[in-house]
C-alpha cells in the first residue's frame, strides 16, 4: 500500500540518515530546494534516535543503506545510474556501494531447491558448496550436476525477499509523491518513473526465470561473438526461486596481477570489453546492463565470460540509430548534426533553438576532444551532457539511462584494464560499422522491404478497403453541403498510396 502509513518508514530512513552522518552529504549533492531539506531534516533530527547505527567503519551513505537492508542496497545502485538526480560525485560513492551481505544458512537453501525443483538437492547435485556470493536478493553456490557431471552455478533467493522489497517499495513511490508535491522542479526528473523502472527491475530479478530468460537470449545473441562467452541456463533445473546456469570458470577480470601472471593481453581486453558492449547495444539493442568487474572473468584462452543477467538492458531499433547518431556526431565533432537528431527525436522542446543548443554541445564536446587520450572520458561527457540538457527543458529520457550509465562503468573497466584507452577510438570502428548498416541506403531499402512484407498480408483486403472507401466518399450526403477542395487531392494521395504499394510489393516479390 503506497499510502500515508509508508510516514514512519520513510521518517526511520530520514533517522538512519541523520545518524549515520549521510543526510547532509545527500541533500548537498542533491541541491536539494529549501522545502525538502526542511522537512527532511526535521524528521531526521527529531527522530534521530529512532535510526540504525550502521557500520562506523564505511563512508556515510553507504553506511546508512547497509544498514537500512537490501531494497536500500539495490535502490542506492541504481540510482548510481542517475548523476541526474543524485550528483556525480554522490553517483560515484553509490557505484561501489557494497552488496555483500552475510549469507543465509546452505540448509536453507537446500530446501529452497526441494520446494522449486520437487526433489531433494542431493538428488539432483552430487556437490553443493556453501555460498561463493551473497547478495541483497540471492546467494550463488558452486554445484555438479548428477546427470551430466557439469560444473554449474545454483542461484538460491533470500527467504521472504519478495515481502521485504515489497514494503520498501511501497515506502519509495510514496516518497516520490511527496517530492513531486513539495519540489514541482523535480518532475522534469520523472522522480515517480524512477521507481517505477526500479520496481519493474526487482521485481524482475525476484523471478529467476526471467534471469535464465535473459541468460538465455543474450547466449543467442553473442554466441557468435569472437572470444566473448555467455553460460547457458539450465531449465530443466531453474524455476522461480532457483536458477541453474554452467560455471564460469576464469580469472576475475578486475585482478590485473593474476591477468598479467596468466599472460593476458590487458590491452586487447580492454579494448574487447568496450567494443563488446557497444556492438550489443547497438546491433541487438539487448545488453548487459551490469557489467562492472565482477560480473566478468578471462577464461584460460583469452575469452571475456559475462554472467548475473539480473540487469539487462533493451533498446527498440528507432532508439539505437538515434543513439549512433549522437555518438558518431561526437566522434566526427559535428555538433550541429547532433543538436539536429536531438531534435527531430524530440528530446529537446521544438520551441528551443537548434543552433543555439549546437553551440552548448561544441561547449561540452571541444574541451573533452582537446585532451589526452588517458584523458578522453565518455562519464565526462555525459555529465556535461546532463547539465546542458536540463538547461534546455530536456526530459529524463529513461531508456536512455541505464545504457548510459552502462557506458560509463564499462569505461571504468576497460580503463582499469589500459589506463591509456582512447575510448573514441575504440568506439569509432562499431559506431561507424552500425552507422552504415542501419542509416545507408541499405538500411533504407531493408526498411521497405519490411514495410512491403506487412503490406503483403493485407494484400487480399487492399482492393476492399479501397472499394469501401471510394463508395463511403461517393455516397452523397445527408444534408446539402459545399463539395470539399481536398477531395481531388485525397483521391491524388490514394493513388500515390496505391502506386507505392504496388513498388513495395514488387520489390517484395524480388526479395
Amino acid at each position: 500500500m503506497r499510502g500515508p502509513h509508508n510516514i514512519w518508514r520513510l521518517i526511520r530512513t530520514a533517522a538512519t540518515f541523520e545518524r549515520t552522518g549521510a543526510l547532509g552529504v545527500v541533500l548537498n549533492e542533491m541541491d536539494a530546494p529549501t522545502s525538502i531539506r526542511v522537512v527532511v531534516r526535521l524528521f531526521g533530527w527529531t527522530m534521530r534516535w529512532a535510526g540504525l547505527k550502521g557500520d562506523p567503519n564505511m563512508p556515510p551513505v553507504t553506511r546508512a543503506l547497509n544498514a537500512l537492508g537490501p531494497a536500500y542496497i539495490k535502490f542506492g545502485q541504481v540510482l548510481s545510474t542517475r548523476p541526474d538526480l543524485v550528483g556525480g560525485d554522490l553517483a560515484t560513492q553509490l557505484r561501489v556501494l557494497q552488496d555483500k551481505l552475510p549469507p543465509f544458512p546452505t540448509d536453507v537453501a537446500k530446501a529452497t531447491v526441494e520446494e522449486e525443483l520437487g526433489k531433494p538437492a542431493d538428488d539432483i547435485y552430487s556437490e553443493f558448496s556453501d555460498a561463493v556470493a551473497a547478495a541483497s536478493i540471492a546467494q550463488v553456490h558452486h554445484a555438479r550436476l548428477i546427470s551430466t557431471g557439469e560444473e554449474v552455478a545454483v542461484k538460491v533467493l533470500r527467504p521472504n525477499i519478495e515481502r521485504a522489497f515489497r514494503k520498501d517499495i511501497d515506502a519509495f513511490y510514496f516518497a516520490a509523491s511527496v517530492i513531486e508535491i513539495l519540489s514541482p522542479s523535480s518532475r522534469r526528473l520523472r522522480p515517480r518513473d524512477v521507481i517505477e523502472h526500479f520496481d519493474r527491475g526487482v521485481m524482475s530479478e525476484l523471478d529467476l526465470r526471467s534471469e535464465a530468460a535473459a541468460a538465455s537470449e543474450f547466449f543467442e545473441n553473442t554466441k557468435n561473438d569472437e572470444k566473448f562467452q555467455v553460460p547457458l541456463a539450465n531449465w530443466e533445473f531453474s524455476s522461480r526461486r532457483v536458477m541453474t546456469l554452467g560455471w564460469a570458470d576464469g580469472l576475475p577480470l578486475g585482478d590485473n596481477d593474476a591477468l598479467d601472471a596468466a599472460g593476458h593481453d590487458r590491452v586487447a581486453l580492454a579494448q574487447r570489453v568496450l567494443q563488446l558492449f557497444l556492438s550489443h547495444a547497438l546491433r541487438d539493442g539487448y545488453f548487459h546492463a551490469d557489467m562492472h568487474q565482477g560480473n566478468m572473468k578471462v577464461a584460460a584462452n583469452g575469452d571475456i565470460i559475462a554472467y548475473d543477467f539480473g540487469i539487462m538492458g533493451r533498446i527498440d531499433e528507432y532508439t539505437r540509430r538515434v543513439y549512433a547518431e549522437i555518438l558518431i556526431g561526437f566522434i566526427r565533432r559535428d555538433y550541429k548534426r547532433v543538436a539536429e537528431v536531438h531534435f527531430e527525436a524530440g528530446y529537446v522542446p521544438a520551441d528551443r533553438d537548434v543552433d543555439e543548443f549546437a553551440s552548448a554541445l561544441r561547449a561540452v564536446g571541444e574541451p573533452i576532444f582537446g585532451m589526452d587520450a588517458s584523458q578522453i572520458s565518455m562519464g565526462r561527457l555525459f555529465h556535461y551532457l546532463f547539465e546542458v540538457t536540463e538547461r534546455f527543458g530536456m526530459e529524463t529520457r529513461t531508456e536512455l539511462i541505464l545504457l548510459q550509465r552502462t557506458m560509463v562503468v564499462v569505461e571504468g573497466v576497460a580503463r582499469s584494464l589500459d589506463p591509456y584507452i582512447n575510448i573514441w577510438e575504440v568506439a569509432h570502428p562499431v559506431v561507424e560499422d552500425y552507422i552504415k548498416s542501419n542509416l545507408g541506403p541499405r538500411a533504407m531499402m531493408r526498411d521497405l522491404l519490411k514495410t512491403a512484407r506487412v503490406l503483403a498480408r493485407f494484400g487480399p483486403e487492399l482492393p476492399k478497403m479501397a472499394e469501401a472507401a471510394l463508395i463511403h466518399h461517393s455516397q452523397p450526403p445527408a444534408k446539402p453541403q459545399t463539395p470539399s477542395p481536398w477531395r481531388p487531392a485525397m483521391y491524388i494521395l490514394l493513388g500515390a498510396v496505391t502506386a507505392w504499394t504496388g513498388f513495395l510489393l514488387a520489390l517484395a516479390v524480388l526479395s
